[in-house]
């Protein structure tokens, strides 16, 4: 997950809880962790790790699915938004200054 640098400290340092706390409420999932990890070239990264306690398929793509729904919804409530990929190209006339 990424988020975009102008992400304030505070908000920033509570998505990990949030994240935890939103994949603990689904039945079969344990979290391993989730931490802000990285500085990437246009994100903030967090990286969260959990498991599937039943090997099904189904159930996996239904609990990801509700946990990335859930997930998206709280995150347009507390104001964070997710990152995406950008660049600034400067131009310069030729003979300008």
């Amino acid at each position: 997950m990424s988020e975009p640098y102008d992400t304030p400290p505070d908000k920033l340092e509570a998505i990990p809880a949030m994240i935890t706390e939103i994949i603990d409420r689904h039945e079969h999932t344990r979290v391993d962790r989730s931490h802000f990890l990285d500085f990437g070239p246009s994100s903030l990264d967090i990286e969260t790790v959990y498991y599937m306690e039943v090997p099904d398929f189904g159930v996996y793509a239904e609990t990801r699915q509700r946990i990335n729904l859930e997930l998206y919804r709280r995150f347009q409530e507390e104001g964070i938004e997710f990152a995406f990929p950008t660049q600034t190209v400067h131009l310069q006339k030729a003979g300008g200054s």
